[in-house]
């Protein structure tokens, strides 16, 4: 008896989502299908090819290159190729089309056990029927997810992926939420609440303090690329607040957790917006804390540092690199300059009298401060109110108006104000936290102001910065062979410094003008 040869064919099958593949049974259970089909058929199935998590709507698929490679290889077997249905070959016309040529190119013929492939003009009309039905209801899917999206949304939840610094979780009334995601959370604060203040003084400062905690994540080269920390820095979320341009959502409040207050993430926009100022990477500061403060006394220019090889050893200096200045190549060293600058410090430390005098100086402006919290209240509360009334003004004339440039000049102008109407808000909330006492609000600057190297002291090299912008008002010229020449002290320590030395008098704060008041 003569041996039937059976047809060759293989199966093609696709899922577009990783979801599909990890819980779902979507890639088994159309290869099940096509293989009852070919069982029917009288067909040998020599080969499956399985795309997972990749869209109908695109034509280049991994799974697909190697059917199409095979189907070219084996031409004369001119094998049939079964896929489940219309929409697991593309959800989209062109894309289909275009891969049903392929496959026919290639020496295959398309089969299914959903509709009969044809090539008269009846049978094409049905497939591309169907293909177009399929591609509607992709895009259909991807509106209602879309709507769905802005809903929550609208409604305060973010609904992309958690930034660094967050994650989802499942919260009761909330359903997934974005939350903290501790260290890294409390990282990020400290380094945009740093950069705020001027503490880390660039975007570089800022990419080394995240790169100086081991918990921070890292990119693939090891490090936090700079994009990244530029991106930080922007990101309003953060803040507490969506903003979300094409869905046309602008500073609307969250229902997360803030990891700044929003006039800390302005001053961040402010001080991006300006010309950022150059300075050393932290792994300089640490050799040497003064670089980039101290000045030469000869040009004032900032001295630079550097290690010198001798014998045995090699050896830290700072020196001046300006060529033309009387100090130019004349190293200095390390430890002569920070010797000299920490007794500079030292005597900055007030007398236990002259620090009990201005706290008590301290404690009355606290008082009147806290007084004057519920008329501050008030006052923003009404300008809020007068926002809201150009807010809506401004909406009738765009309304009113045909002109797109002018239409387009009131919508930037109702951003500003509701940029002003959020800050002023949040300064409200934050006026209804109870302010504490003094001494638990300025017991960081009581303690610095009693001694100042206590905080320079400190191993942390912004802590030492910190130190550095508190206690003087301008940066250090030191000479060569006399040493610093007399510094400008801030106002806190000039003032405790001249009631020191006599030279003020405790006064009450009544009637006391900022005009008139000259140390």
């Amino acid at each position: 008896m003569e041996r039937v040869i059976e047809q060759p064919a293989v199966i093609y099958c696709r899922v577009s989502s990783k979801k599909q593949v990890t819980e779902g049974h979507g890639l088994e259970s159309q290869e099940t299908r096509c293989r009852e089909y070919a069982k029917h058929k009288g067909y040998d199935i020599i080969q499956v090819f399985h795309d997972e998590g990749i869209s109908g709507s695109l034509i280049n698929r991994p799974g697909m290159h190697e059917l199409l490679a095979f189907l070219s290889k084996n031409k004369k077997m001119e094998p049939i190729v079964l896929i489940d249905d219309v929409s697991r070959l593309a959800r989209g016309l062109e894309a289909h089309i275009q891969l049903r040529m392929e496959i026919s190119e290639a020496g295959g013929h398309l089969e299914s056990p959903s509709i009969e492939f044809g090539d008269d003009s009846d049978s094409r009309l049905v497939e591309n029927l169907l293909a177009s039905v399929s591609q509607h209801q992709r895009q259909k899917n991807a509106e209602q997810v879309s709507n769905r999206m802005r809903a929550r949304a609208l409604n305060g939840y973010w609904v992309n992926p958690a930034p660094w610094g967050y994650r989802y979780d499942k919260v009761a009334g909330h359903g997934k939420l974005l939350v903290r995601d501790e260290p890294i959370a409390q990282i990020i604060q400290d380094a945009l609440e740093g950069f705020a203040s001027g503490r880390l003084e660039s975007q570089v400062a800022v990419q080394d303090f995240l790169e100086s905690h081991a918990a921070f994540p890292r990119g693939k080269n090891g490090g936090v690329h700079l994009q990244r920390v530029k991106a930080m820095l922007r990101r309003v979320l953060y803040s507490g607040y969506l903003t979300m341009p094409n869905w046309d959502i602008h500073l609307l409040p969250g229902q997360h957790e803030a990891l700044i207050s929003y006039d800390t993430f302005q001053k961040i926009q402010e001080r991006l917006s300006a010309k950022e100022k150059a300075t050393p990477r932290t792994s300089k500061l640490d050799e040497f804390p003064l670089r980039g403060f101290v000045l030469c006394g000869g040009c004032k220019k900032p001295l630079t540092s550097c290690w010198t090889k001798g014998r045995n050893h090699t050896y830290p200096y700072y020196l001046c690199h300006r060529k033309g200045c009387s100090e130019y190549g004349k190293s200095i060293r390390r430890d002569e300059i920070q010797t000299s600058f920490e007794t500079l410090l030292r005597d900055l430390t007030p007398s236990k009298a002259t620090l009990q005098m201005f706290t008590l100086m301290g404690e009355e402006w606290w008082k009147q401060h806290k007084s004057r919290r519920g008329t501050d209240k008030k006052s923003q509360r009404d300008q809020i109110k007068a926002i809201d009334a150009d807010i809506n003004k401004l909406l009738k004339r765009i309304l009113e108006s045909t002109n797109e440039r002018i239409i387009s000049t009131y919508e930037s102008k109702i951003e500003e104000l509701e940029e002003e109407k959020t800050r002023l808000a949040e300064t409200v909330s934050m006026a209804k936290v109870s302010t504490g006492d003094f001494e638990d609000s300025f017991r960081t600057a009581l303690s610095f102001l009693e001694s100042p190297y206590k905080l320079w002291a400190s191993e942390e090299v912004e802590t030492k910065r910190l130190a550095l912008n508190l206690a003087f008002s301008q940066k250090l010229p030191y000479h060569r062979t006399e040493g610093f020449r007399t510094p400008s002290i801030s106002l806190p320590l000039r003032l405790c410094g001249d009631l020191n030395r006599g030279k003020s008098l405790l006064v009450g704060l009544e009637g006391l003008e900022p005009s008139t008041c000259r140390l």
